[in-house]
This record gives structure tokens, C-alpha cells and sequence, in this order.
């Protein structure tokens, strides 16, 4: 943890200021602990402040993104699949140089890197082991922060940040809209975010993966992620070959429960591919939420506390606006 971040830290429970037990005397602190006024105590731990006991239903996240830690960073892949996805669905672009910026869900860190690159302080936030590996791949980087803690506690000063996102994450909260809410409410009057959530549909629930999960999530995850690695040297190839197919592929898409992207095949070699199509299949098929809304819902949700709101897009909802 770079000592800069204290400035922007809080007690998650009271939002009371934090101050470090002790002068740890370095610019990078490793090992410490976080002091409430109430007498709460947060452990740093490896660099990160932890603010969560344990991963809790985020478990099968921290071991997808710390086994394809950079299976989708840009600057390991060469594409930039990560930055397209960004400018596409968080509307701020140079604005946030220089301002402390939350990612919400982290992950491995692909947008983290992103929005570092625009000159933002990022604190990457996630509640599963995830980061350890945000850690490990921006360690050397200043202006990524790596917090873990949850989205519906986040331990920053409201008054600290002016931008937040969240891309690809919330659906898979206990509830998508009540973690929503809690986030804005993080932000200060005029402070700006960007959600994107998973869509729901009336034929949303026959895409193929909701018929396995009721089997597989009931599976561990590791002995999951194993049984999705011995079958991928056969369902890579076929699905290859079916989702390729002109219109009929779109179908195959739909009913087979695997992340093979096929249109990528001209821009990634195959082994990042067939390692995406691992890491993808095993995320749609182990979380133990899987909660997609619809966009009625997320405006209804947000219009009490929000102005400016923007729907980019209802399926998946992509929707930015500013905190009222």
C-alpha cells in the first residue's frame, strides 16, 4: 500500500479516518495495521489493506483471476480488447487524470491498467483473493491501489473520490440493485459513475448456462475449474467449428455453455484464446450469483439518488450518470 492512500481511506462501518499503528516509515507500506477511532482494526497484509474476514461468495473469483491473472490484461495480450471495452462503456476518458478513481470489482485488474493509463489513482476494489493478483501485475505501478473489501462497505471517504465504475460485476452480488445504490451513495454530490450489468430478458434464462448451474455451482470450484480444463482440448475446436457457422452459430452460442470467441481469431494467437475460453466458461458457470436486471429496474434504483443518467445500452445495462 502506498502511504498516499491513507488520505483517502475510511473505516467501511463508521467512515471515520483511518491512521496506521505506528511509523512504518517507508512510502510502501507491507505489513501494518489500520486503526479506527472506534478501536476497529484492518490488517495490511502483502501490500493490501484488507477489510473483509474472508472472500465469502466471491471464492471462485479469486481463484479464476489468480490462475488467468493476465489472460486479459492489453499489455500482455497485445490487443486492446480491455481499452475498447472501457471507452466504450465509461464515458470520461482524460477527465480522470489525476483523480482518484474506483474500480469496483476488480478482478485481475484489466480496466485498473486502463484507467491508470489515463493518468487516474485507481483503487482497484474486490472482495474475493482476486487481489493478489491486481497486486502482482501492478505492484510497480503507483497509481494502482489494491484494496479488498466489499462493494456494499467500500472503505473510502465519500468526500475523496469523484469517479467510480463498476464493468461486468454487480449481477453477481446477492443483490445487483441494492449494491448499485450502495456505491453511488459512496460517491459525493456530483461525483460520476458507470455500471454495466448483465441484461435480462424474457428468454434470458434458456441461454445454456443457466441449465448447468444448478449442477455446477453446486460443484467446488476448484474440482470445477479441473473438469473444465480436461474437456477444453475437445470443446475448443468444436465450438471452433459451430460457432463460426454463419446465423446458425448465433444458436450454438446460445445453447452451449462455452466462452469461445471465435471472431477474435485474426487478432489473438490461440493459446490466449483456448486460456480465455477456460477462464470465460468457468466464470459463467461458478459464481454462485448470476443475477442479470432489467434496465426499468436499474432506473427505478437509481433515479432517487442520480442525475444525468444515460442508458448506453439495455442488454447488458451500460448506464452512467452523477451522484445528486
Amino acid at each position: 500500500m502506498h502511504r498516499k492512500l491513507l488520505e483517502v481511506l475510511a473505516d467501511p462501518v463508521t467512515g471515520e479516518p483511518l491512521r496506521l499503528d505506528g511509523d512504518c516509515g517507508e512510502d510502501e507500506i507491507w505489513e501494518a495495521v489500520l486503526i479506527a477511532p472506534s478501536g476497529a482494526q484492518y490488517l495490511i497484509e502483502r501490500g493490501i489493506p484488507r477489510f473483509v474476514p474472508s472472500e465469502s461468495y466471491s471464492a471462485s473469483f479469486g481463484l479464476q483471476w489468480n490462475r488467468f491473472a493476465t489472460v486479459q490484461l492489453d499489455s500482455v495480450t497485445g490487443a486492446s480488447y480491455s481499452r475498447d471495452r472501457f471507452d466504450a462503456e465509461v464515458p470520461w476518458g482524460a477527465e480522470i487524470q489525476d483523480a482518484w478513481v474506483v474500480d469496483a470489482g476488480c478482478g485481475s485488474g484489466r480496466f485498473a491498467e486502463v484507467a491508470a493509463d489515463y493518468g487516474a489513482e485507481v483503487i482497484a476494489v474486490d472482495l474475493s483473493g482476486a487481489v493478489e493478483a491486481v497486486q502482482s501485475n501492478f505492484s510497480r505501478r503507483p497509481n494502482i491501489h489494491v484494496i479488498q473489501a466489499d462493494l456494499r462497505q467500500l472503505p473510502i471517504r465519500r468526500d475523496a473520490i469523484t469517479f467510480l465504475y463498476s464493468i461486468g460485476v454487480l449481477q453477481h452480488t446477492p443483490n445487483p440493485l441494492e449494491a448499485t445504490r450502495a456505491l453511488i451513495n459512496c460517491l459525493p454530490s456530483g461525483g460520476r459513475f458507470a455500471f454495466t450489468i448483465y441484461g435480462r430478458r424474457p428468454w434470458t434464462r434458456l441461454y445454456g448456462k443457466y441449465w448447468w448451474r444448478p449442477i455446477t455451482t453446486r460443484v467446488p470450484a476448484a474440482r470445477l475449474l479441473a473438469a473444465i480444463e480436461r474437456a477444453m482440448p475437445v470443446l475448443f475446436p468444436t465450438t471452433s467449428l459451430l460457432f463460426a457457422i454463419p446465423v446458425v452459430g448465433k444458436l450454438f452460442r446460445f445453447v452451449v455453455p462455452v466462452a469461445n470467441y471465435v471472431e477474435r481469431r485474426a487478432v489473438l494467437p490461440r493459446w490466449i484464446r483456448y486460456r480465455e475460453a477456460i477462464l470465460d466458461t468457468f466464470d459463467m458457470l461458478a459464481p454462485e450469483y448470476d443475477q442479470p436486471v432489467r434496465r426499468q429496474e436499474v432506473e427505478a434504483a437509481l433515479t432517487p439518488l442520480a442525475k444525468d443518467i444515460v442508458f448506453e445500452s439495455a442488454l447488458p445495462v451500460v448506464v452512467n450518470g452523477t451522484k445528486r
